[in-house]
């Protein structure tokens, strides 16, 4: 799918060797377990918004706070980017992990040859553990009722 534009297209930025519109908008989807995140990626400055929630006020850990960020800084692009983030679904953790895949896939439409650098760093691979259906007539997913031979 072709980056989306609108409005005038005067102004472009140099980012990373490639021009690219300031109108531009980068977009696309992130899931883990059960949450899903719609990314868009914008010329900007480094600002990310959640949920039109700062950053650090949705994802109040450190270490979430580096996960989401993880494709923009292992690609050197984490200040020329705006980054907006729609997570539902699931929990915390989850939505941090739906948004760096999101980020990631982003990337490479903003630019096909960072792929490669992103598939070595792990980016691109969806986490595909999710929990275990519960089972008709049983206690659990895994769970069974106690087995008595006689």
């Amino acid at each position: 799918m072709p980056p989306r534009f609108s409005g005038a297209q005067i102004a472009q930025s140099e980012t990373k060797g490639v021009k690219v519109e300031e109108s531009a908008q980068f977009m696309a989807t992130g899931r883990r377990k059960t949450s899903v995140a719609r990314v868009r990626l914008r010329p900007g400055d480094g600002k990310i918004v959640v949920n039109n929630r700062a950053f650090e006020a949705y994802f109040p850990s450190p270490a979430l706070r580096v996960e989401v960020q993880q494709p923009l800084v292992h690609t050197e692009l984490a200040s020329k980017f705006d980054v907006r983030v729609n997570a539902d679904g699931g929990g915390i953790h989850g939505q941090a992990g739906a948004a760096r895949l999101g980020i990631a896939r982003a990337l490479v439409r903003f630019n096909p040859e960072l792929k490669a650098l992103l598939r070595q760093g792990g980016f691109l691979t969806r986490d595909p553990r999710a929990k275990e259906r519960k089972k008709y007539g049983q206690k659990g997913a895994r769970k069974r009722f106690q087995f008595s031979k006689r």
